[in-house]
């Protein structure tokens, strides 16, 4: 009975010292030098499961025999799962150059020299008590290179040490004169491919992608789309406002990427409420038979503003992968967008020309699509809404920062409705030359 007893209270110590991690940081270093990149990892030792380090007492670490025990964790969870590319080529594997166990509270890792140093000065010994699990791991590889000028890619898939693993990268290139440049990166899970310094033209195509899936799976852009075009169905009567709408959405994605938007918590779910609400409104004007509807493309350029800054929250994580291309990324991320849209409009025009021509009277099919685009919206908008009130908006302080920060604004704003109002005027002249009136006058 005793014997049953002492293995039901070691069988779930033992299972609980081999539990997945819920959250796991991984901090890494990569410098190409000379013939040779130095790739440093700090990880906790807690994440490398099937690894039984030795111990001494009630699981403290022995770190006199640990050593080999450490270097088959860092093969094992890290240079395994780790592909490290030079000009698109795969590296062999690394060699590890040193390892070692930190505590928790070692700070070495804050920059590349010291994480360097650390590694190489004097270990740990088994005056330190502490628990195995309670420690890191510190590793450094070496991989061989053919030079520290060529283009450098990384797959760090080290999404298996925990159920949410994030790993911090820092890239050094080396540098053509001045202080070495330093390129941040940050993954959730398996980032999957990810160039390090890409070309411009690398970091278009990827944007380009990423623009087009992204509007693809952003639904209330998509429903917006669906209630601009509602009361057109034609290509050609579609362009001002598509365009508009491009336009709009690109001046506030490109001021957002250059840090000129509110950084304040309450920002984005202002920004998701107000997107709903655009959905609510053009919904509602295509219900009512607004006579301003041949206006549209105004109304879409003031809500593509709206969206440009929807768009931006979703660029945030991504842009890292821009490199120096940050321009050019943009530019593609909008290309990429607006490639998706016409994909949409492309799908989406036949189809309502379909359903128009169903047997159902034209403006209360009008009615009953922009019904069902409303009742969505308005739901959103509540829900979205209830999030925003949550949060406590306060003033921005009022200093010299701010007064030339909405100064740059009010210039924007009024730049923006001299556009607006010129590309209104050079319309109205082309209406009122293309009227019959006009054409009876001429005559």
């Amino acid at each position: 009975m005793r014997g049953a007893l002492a293995i039901l209270l070691v069988v779930p110590v033992a299972v609980l010292a081999h539990d997945i991690p819920n959250d796991v940081t991984v901090q890494a270093f990569l410098k190409p030098e000379g013939d040779r990149a130095l790739l440093l990892v700090r990880a906790p030792m807690k994440a490398m499961r099937d690894v039984e380090f030795p111990q001494r007492g009630p699981g403290f670490l022995d770190f006199e025999r640990a050593d080999r025990f450490l270097q088959d964790a860092a093969t094992l969870w890290i240079s395994d799962a780790v592909q490290l590319y030079e000009d698109d080529a795969m590296l062999p594997k690394p060699r590890v150059a040193a390892v070692r166990a930190s505590l928790e509270s070692d700070r070495s890792f804050s920059s590349f020299e010291e994480a360097l140093a650390h590694l190489s000065a004097p270990k740990l010994s088994n005056a330190t008590t502490v628990v195995w699990s309670q420690t890191l791991l510190d590793v450094l590889f070496e991989y061989p290179i053919r030079s520290e000028r060529s283009s450098f890619a990384i797959h760090p898939a080290l999404d298996r040490l925990g159920v949410r693993v994030v790993t911090v990268l820092r890239f050094l290139p080396p540098a053509a004169g001045g202080d070495r440049p330093v390129r941040a990166f940050e993954f959730t899970g398996d980032p999957g491919f990810v160039r390090l310094d890409p070309r411009w033209h690398q970091a278009a195509v990827r944007f380009v992608e990423g623009g087009f899936q992204h509007i693809l799976s952003g639904t209330d852009h998509l429903l917006f789309l669906f209630a601009l075009v509602i009361p057109f169905r034609r290509f050609r009567a579609l362009i001002p406002i598509v365009t508009a709408f491009t336009v709009a959405h690109s001046i506030t994605l490109i001021a957002s990427a250059y840090n000129l938007a509110p950084d304040a918590l309450w920002f984005p779910p202002l920004i998701e409420t107000l997107i709903a609400a655009s959905i609510v409104y053009m919904a509602l004007e295509n219900i009512l038979g607004a006579a301003n509807v041949h206006r549209r493309w105004v109304i879409a350029f003031g809500f593509g503003l709206v969206h440009g800054f929807g768009f931006s929250f979703a660029l945030r994580e991504t842009l890292q992968f821009a490199g120096s291309h940050l321009l050019t990324s943009l530019l593609s991320f909008n290309i990429g967008v607006e490639l998706g849209q016409l994909l949409v409009l492309a799908l989406l025009v036949p189809v309502l020309e379909l359903v128009f021509r169903s047997g159902l009277e034209e403006r209360m099919a009008a009615i009953i699509l922009s019904a069902f685009v409303a009742h969505t919206g308005w739901h959103w908008m509540l829900d979205r809404g209830d999030r925003l009130i949550q949060f406590r908006f306060q003033w921005p302080e009022f200093n010299a920062v701010f007064l030339v920060s909405l100064l740059h604004w009010l210039m924007a704003i009024v730049a923006l409705a001299g556009m607006v109002w010129l590309v209104s005027a050079m319309l109205k002249s082309r209406e009122a030359l293309s009227s019959p009136k006009a054409s009876s006058r001429d005559q």
